[in-house]
């Protein structure tokens, strides 16, 4: 069964974030970059050119620039082509570029050498795939989370993130859903166990940790 069609809708700001009901702190020393779902058979979905998926890969985009710069692994997460005979085998991490056509990652996202690519069998990020083992080889204990869909992929995700003490940080304003509606109830949930911030929020937040960090006036959480 193919995907429904999504309709235009736009993206949250910062008066549509949830109250958050932790205090963590993002630290790009401690912080990798998620980027869930960005293959173009689900951005197909979406009207082109229009909110949200204009604003969803704008921001990824910038974020993904942001971690480069800072030392933060970017990891890709997609799902594989379905085999011929109709099952699923467990993701592996690897490196390089995904497959073509509709399981590829769109063109303005293509992982990059040096970025990582996992390929997961389910919405969740983590099960059967390295994301886990891949955050613990590099010391990562807070996850920026980004992508699609915000209700499934997303909030599966960060919360098996938090359940594994792992600290999640979700991009409102990178992330996108089959409605409006679906996505503020994603974002309500994940500030229950987690962190909801726009992108421009995070990038503050990223930039002045540093800042900070460069002039010895800030320690680890």
């Amino acid at each position: 069964m193919g995907l429904p069609a999504i309709e235009s809708y736009p993206m949250p700001d910062r008066s549509a974030l949830p109250a958050p009901h932790v205090t963590w702190t993002i630290a790009p020393e401690r912080a990798a970059l998620l980027i869930h779902g960005m293959q173009n058979q689900f951005i197909d979905a979406f009207p082109a050119g229009c909110s949200p998926v204009r604003e969803l890969v704008e921001n990824i985009a910038a974020l993904r620039e942001l971690a480069g710069a800072l030392g933060m692994p970017a990891v890709f997460s997609a799902e594989p082509a379905a085999p011929r005979h109709g099952s699923r085998r467990p993701g592996n991490a690897t490196r390089g570029a995904p497959g073509p056509d509709g399981t590829a990652v769109v063109e303005r996202l293509a992982p990059r050498p040096g970025e990582h690519l996992l390929r997961n069998v389910r919405p969740n990020a983590f099960l059967r795939s390295h994301l886990g083992r891949l955050l613990r080889s590099q010391g990562r204990d807070q996850l920026i989370v980004c992508g699609l869909y915000a209700h499934l992929g997303i909030l599966l995700t960060a919360a098996d993130a938090a359940m594994n003490d792992i600290q999640p940080f979700v991009v409102a304003d990178a992330v996108a859903d089959f409605s409006a509606e679906e996505h503020s109830m994603a974002l309500r949930w994940v500030a229950r166990s987690g962190v909801v911030r726009t992108t421009d929020g995070l990038v503050r937040e990223l930039l002045l940790h540093r800042e900070r960090r460069d002039t010895g006036s800030n320690g680890r959480a």
